[in-house]
């Protein structure tokens, strides 16, 4: 059985229980993150969620691009739509050198 729920959302996440596979959209889980985290951190004064956030989610998808790219610089911009100097400002910070900045 699958469990198809109507949305507007490209990115889904599969989960199998029990055989049975589940389709829900990625924005369900950033939110139960977010609810967790705003949970823990309650009495703390972060007050960086903004960028915190950002690394989470830029890093994988950084590492997935350029998987897919193949190291392809360009390419992995012109996918992600943005500039390429962006892109290596992005991967600089990310993987300081490491193998995909050229």
């Amino acid at each position: 059985m699958f469990n198809n729920q109507k949305n507007s959302s490209q990115f889904i996440v599969s989960n199998i229980i029990n055989k049975e596979v589940f389709y829900t959209p990625l924005i369900n889980y950033i939110k139960i993150a977010l609810k967790n985290y705003f949970l823990i951190v309650i009495e703390k004064t972060e007050n960086n969620l903004y960028q915190m956030f950002l690394s989470e989610i830029e890093k994988p998808l950084f590492d997935s691009i350029m998987q897919y790219t193949r190291g392809n610089q360009t390419k992995a911009a012109l996918i992600l739509g943005i500039n390429r100097g962006t892109l290596r400002k992005k991967l600089n910070l990310y993987y300081q050198n490491k193998k995909f900045i050229k």
